[in-house]
């Protein structure tokens, strides 16, 4: 019987994200480190906040996160648990909304304000057009996530990360799919003094053809292009509908399943 596994872009087997949270001044720093080092990082922003306290306005937002993911973090970051449903729709669609604004795509993604969610909130995302939302208890792991709207990412940054990175990139059965996500607050490098420690993990991280390095979006994007395949019965080919390609290990070769076609697999 034929075996086929989903790969990552490329065929790879593993692949990187990043996820910052607020939208603060310390951005540009942490953003000018990941475009120095070929890094892709998904930014979760409160579309009402731009330009209070040290938060970036919304001028430079729209041009400082290019080549990176914007996504939703609620209008104004409360406590979404604590809030009435009413005011849930609120808080997501007009952060989406503003975040659309500036940048020119749909915002499909999320992170909870304070960490703050419940199931019936779970519930109420696909409505609201989020398809992914991350939460900040971490796994310590390197593996896909169960459940969209409760993504758990590998650690926080002050989380033996360095330890981490040099974990995941050793890591070599293909059988697997392994996925590193790192999050945080950009801020929190100013306050701790930790500057250096980040740009030591970018060095590390960086520059490897084994790994995928790719936002949050586009992540959650590939594995659901991958659930559209259409699979023949006997698994002797496959149509891909989605525009963009899917890539799979059949008996152990790497098939690129091109968008909008058909691909034979044996």
């Amino acid at each position: 019987m034929t075996k086929i596994l989903l790969c990552f872009p490329g065929g790879r087997h593993k692949a990187l994200t990043l996820s910052y949270d607020d939208g603060t001044a310390a951005d540009r720093r942490l953003v000018a480190l990941l475009n120095r080092y070929g890094l892709k990082g998904t930014f979760h922003l409160n579309s009402g906040l731009f330009g209070t306290g040290n938060r970036l306005t919304e001028d430079e937002a729209a041009s400082l996160y290019e080549g990176h993911e914007i996504s939703a973090h609620t209008l104004t970051h409360p406590t979404i648990a604590r809030c009435p449903r009413e005011q849930i729709v609120t808080e997501i669609m007009e952060d989406r909304k503003g975040l659309e604004r500036i940048a020119g795509y749909t915002v499909r993604g999320m992170s909870y304000p304070n960490g703050s969610y419940n199931e019936e909130i779970k519930r109420m995302l696909p409505a609201l057009g989020i398809e992914y939302a991350r939460v900040v208890q971490s796994t310590g792991g390197y593996g896909m996530p169960d459940d969209w709207h409760e993504w758990r990412p590998t650690c926080h940054h002050n989380d033996r990360l360095l330890e981490r990175t040099e974990t995941f990139l050793a890591l070599h059965k293909a059988q697997y799919l392994y996925l590193m996500y790192v999050w945080g607050h950009s801020y929190e490098f100013d306050h701790d003094g930790n500057w250096d420690m980040m740009e030591r993990f970018c060095a590390l991280a960086a520059g490897h053809d084994s790994v995928w390095y790719a936002t949050n979006v586009q992540i959650a994007d590939y594995v659901s292009a991958f659930g559209r395949l259409k699979f023949s019965a006997a698994l002797d080919f496959v149509f891909n509908g989605s525009a963009d390609s899917v890539w799979l290990s059949v008996d152990g070769n790497v098939v690129e399943a091109k968008g909008g076609s058909q691909t034979k697999l044996i």
